[in-house]
């Protein structure tokens, strides 16, 4: 079940979903142990999964559980996509992509 926070990415701007869910595999990729080329793969395998998709926010909290097995649980998941979706929306207001 997704937080209503999270739940108002789906309705975002998809520039601000792009973001969060940028984000998201970053953090995800860290927590695998990729690094350089192969945690910007994964981060951008992330977005472009789950870009487009009406359950995109639920199914990216899936994938991610299924990615991270055991390291993370699911409740984890969705604290940090909600955390990140704040994120993503500070840094497009104050132009910071960072």
């Amino acid at each position: 079940m997704m937080t209503t926070e999270t739940k108002t990415a789906t309705s975002a701007d998809p520039t601000i979903r792009q973001q969060r869910n940028r984000m998201a595999g970053l953090w995800a990729a860290e927590l695998l142990g990729l690094l350089g080329k192969a945690a910007k793969d994964y981060a951008h395998d992330v977005v472009h999964a789950h870009d487009h998709d009406a359950d995109g926010d639920e199914k990216l909290a899936e994938r991610l559980n299924h990615d991270l097995r055991g390291r993370v649980g699911m409740h984890e998941i969705r604290e940090k996509l909600s955390h990140l979706l704040h994120e993503a929306r500070r840094q497009l207001h104050h132009g910071d992509k960072s």
